[in-house]
């Protein structure tokens, strides 16, 4: 079906110029769309307007050559439609504005448009976007390239054949044939839909491919360990120096709530005494929200113990998360336990321990640094234990370890 289009000159009604005259704005109608192109850089007195016939009203020498002028941005306008009409295939007045203001990047499909919105990621790392963000839009892009060959034999495609249909299908394959639970398949459905997003606002899409699509998150069960597995680990004789590193620093973060890359992080400068109690402050990665936390004696034992190899100011050797993982799966045979443990399942345990033993789920939710009380509670419906009565210092009462160390 062909498009309507048409181009509009009109006065900006709110303001007047050091000389007494009213500058001329565009605006642009696709079909129901408009959007105003700005000024034209043109302006008039604005008694001498006819804004029914979108010209400046007489035949004085200025009426001419602003007339003249604005013909030549009608005529401009329209042939930069005419050309898209015809090479792209999801116009959007966006699309028209871009190139008429020579900002246009050439996008025509969808996976082009998830390398220019990576690429613009990549480019705000360590300003206000870290790798860990960047790393989860790849992750989307390779799940979709996937689905793509394996349901269409298709590498790529163009922004009209991006339908609801095709949303539908690629959720169908992350939860069968990528084996994807419902909530991971959630995360990768809504970081696609954060790229066509970022294809609309930027005039390369002009439908929502995910209209009526609503999401759906079920109640995770987040492992932890009890008292009694925690104290079986810090009690298990490892004599394999690997393990034991492993040991140690899974048990810190077990008391310190910390994930993986934020004990990784940690340096001298994090350890702040303050009000005569030594604290952990730093800022997590994922989400740059500060947090704090006590330096409690078990985690205090463990920094110790390894200042003597520090390196780079780090103050921990934690080796890579992948041999962290496999190394736990050791440590949890060696200890008898048969969760499948993780080195975030620390940082779970942290959590459910906390709640269960009282500590307010505010203080918690500030320690894991969440920026939604909503996370922490997921914690809080997985702990059945009751609370017990507040006291003055709920850390040193959570904490006050009877395991020897």
């Amino acid at each position: 079906m062909k498009s309507q289009f048409r181009s509009v000159f009109y006065l900006r009604s709110n303001y007047i110029n050091k000389e007494g005259k009213t500058p001329i704005l565009i605006r642009i109608y696709l079909n129901k769309e408009r959007l105003s192109l700005g000024s034209t850089g043109l302006s008039i007195n604005a008694q001498l307007w006819d804004s029914e016939k979108e010209k400046v009203k007489g035949h004085s020498a200025e009426a001419l050559e602003v007339n003249r002028k604005i013909e030549e941005i009608r005529a401009d306008i329209l042939t930069i439609y005419k050309r898209l009409e015809v090479t792209v295939d999801d116009l959007t007045p966006e699309r028209i504005k871009s190139e008429y203001c020579g900002q246009t990047d050439t996008l025509n499909s969808i996976m082009e448009l998830f390398d220019k919105h990576n690429e613009d990621v990549r480019a705000q790392v360590g300003i206000n976007k870290t790798a860990a963000t960047l790393q989860k839009y790849e992750n989307s892009k390779r799940h979709f390239t996937r689905f793509l060959k394996a349901k269409y034999n298709r590498t790529d495609l163009k922004f009209s054949e991006l339908t609801p249909l095709v949303i539908h299908n690629f959720e169908i394959y992350l939860l069968t044939v990528a084996h994807c639970c419902p909530n991971t398949a959630t995360k990768i459905l809504k970081l696609f839909k954060t790229i066509t997003l970022y294809g609309r606002r930027h005039g390369f899409l002009s439908h929502d491919p995910f209209v009526n699509k609503r999401f759906h998150t079920q109640d995770s069960n987040r492992g932890f360990l009890t008292d009694e597995e925690i104290q079986r680990i810090i009690g298990k004789e490892i004599s394999i120096p690997r393990l034991d590193l492993v040991r140690d620093i899974f048990i810190f973060s077990c008391f310190s709530g910390l994930a993986y890359i934020d004990v990784s992080n940690l340096t001298e400068d994090n350890i702040v005494e303050l009000d005569g109690r030594e604290w952990i402050m730093t800022r997590r990665q994922k989400t740059r929200v500060a947090t704090n936390i006590i330096l409690l004696d078990i985690p205090k034992r463990i920094i110790e113990k390894y200042a003597p190899v520090r390196k780079n100011g780090h103050l921990l050797p934690i080796l890579s998360n992948q041999k962290m993982n496999a190394y736990l799966k050791e440590i949890a045979d060696l200890c008898n336990i048969r969760k499948p443990l993780s080195f975030h399942m620390a940082r779970h345990t942290f959590a459910t321990m906390s709640l269960s033993k009282g500590v307010p789920i505010e203080s918690v939710s500030k320690m894991l640094g969440h920026t939604n009380i909503k996370t922490t509670q997921i914690y809080a419906r997985i702990t059945n234990k009751e609370s017990i009565a507040q006291c003055k210092d709920y850390m040193t009462m959570f904490f006050q370890v009877i395991f020897a160390y």
